[in-house]
């Protein structure tokens, strides 16, 4: 294919092809992925900057272009992927595979399309007299509560950095999207006394507490169906509550002793944040622990927050939708109900959209590919900020 393509989109095939070799899931390391991003940015003359993870295995990637000052245009996209474990591939996850015109591999929406058509790009910007930034801004662990983003973001404000712009090139087929839904994540665990199972009064089972708790976060899921503002442009048009996961026990005959909930919501508006939590809060405090602690003293409910990620908030006045629009001859923006890093850019005070080749409807799939067309198109649409950072 590559030889039959045009050169850009020749070019960003074959840096396609590389950042699909780095099987960077989100539990592993992305290190040799930031590494190759790094000299490849390096070697254009960018400012290139890597911040390392807590843990030392994983980075973020921020790079520019340009000169010095604010007002920069930022490309943002992460470098983690989800699992392909249990999954039934029909080609190899980590080598990009043209089949049938379209190409194959975890990643190849998710996103690495876009950041190869970013890198592609910067091979153009490198040899513009650039009168405005732009900054790549490449993240770690957005599939598990946007973690890299978070810090990263931190570190712009602690170093005075303050873009204008962000577009993230999260698998939109090249909609512009203005609006998505925050993303809260978090594990309830439950710590009983377990015991035989035929003198169930004398333990706490943990399980039957988990299972409780659930019938209120159902309950709760119910009333803000209710609470969905008027006007909403998402599907649906509500906050809502998904149970990911239930775990506890180790036998048929024994009191369950500790036991797991795995659960988020997506809130639509910062009303709903607080209304979930202080209606989970006053149960587990006013009717579970007692109960529970009443049988044994000792007995907890913990809940550790995975992530809480803000949403993209539709604005009136949208320097980056603007832009976007005029790049890509779009007609209108869009709101989505999956969520991105878009709201933490958005926090800095960016103007923010997200906007990127591929479907949604492919990501996180077995066989998750990207079609060249759509790459062509954001190459069109980067091709066009030229002018915007040369004016």
């Amino acid at each position: 294919m590559k030889d039959q393509l045009s050169t850009p989109l020749a070019r960003t095939v074959e840096i396609l092809e590389k950042l699909i070799s780095f099987p960077t899931v989100s539990t592993d390391s992305n290190l040799e992925m930031i590494t190759y991003m790094a000299d490849h940015l390096g070697h254009l003359g960018a400012r290139v900057s890597s911040f390392s993870s807590p843990c030392g295995t994983k980075a973020n990637l921020f790079a520019t272009l340009g000169p010095e000052g604010d007002g920069g245009i930022v490309l943002s996209g992460h470098s983690d992927v989800v699992p392909v474990a249990d999954q039934d591939w029909t080609t190899d996850p980590f080598t990009l595979t043209d089949r049938d015109g379209l190409l194959f591999g975890r990643g190849t929406c998710d996103m690495k399309g876009y950041i190869a058509a970013a890198l592609t790009m910067a091979e153009e910007y490198a040899g513009l007299e650039l009168t405005r930034p732009v900054h790549f801004a490449f993240t770690h662990d957005e599939e598990t509560g946007c973690i890299g983003a978070q810090a990263l973001v931190e570190e712009l404000k602690a170093q005075g950095i303050k873009p204008a712009i962000a577009i993230i090139g999260e698998p939109t087929e090249m909609r512009i999207i203005e609006g998505h839904k925050g993303c809260c994540e978090y594990t309830t665990r439950f710590t009983g006394l377990e015991g035989h199972g035929s003198a169930p009064d004398r333990g706490v089972n943990a399980a039957e507490y988990a299972v409780r708790y659930v019938t209120k976060l159902m309950e709760v899921r119910s009333e803000l169906m209710a609470r969905a503002p008027a006007g909403s442009r998402f599907t649906p048009p509500y906050t809502t509550v998904n149970i990911g996961r239930i775990s506890g026990g180790v036998a048929h005959n024994v009191i369950v002793g500790k036991a797991e909930v795995e659960w988020e919501f997506r809130p639509v508006q910062d009303s709903d944040y607080k209304f979930v939590h202080t209606a989970l809060d006053a149960y587990t405090n006013d009717v579970l622990l007692p109960a529970m602690r009443a049988v044994h003293p000792a007995a907890d409910i913990e809940v550790e927050t995975i992530g809480e990620v803000a949403g993209l908030t539709p604005m009136e006045k949208n320097e980056a939708r603007d832009l976007c629009t005029a790049l890509t001859g779009g007609n209108g923006a869009d709101v989505v109900a999956f969520g991105t890093e878009a709201g933490l850019f958005q926090q800095l005070g960016m103007s923010v959209v997200v906007c990127g080749p591929g479907s949604i409807e492919q990501a996180h799939k077995p066989d998750e590919f990207i079609a060249p067309d759509q790459l062509q198109a954001c190459l069109n649409m980067l091709a066009g900020l030229s002018k915007k950072l040369t004016a």
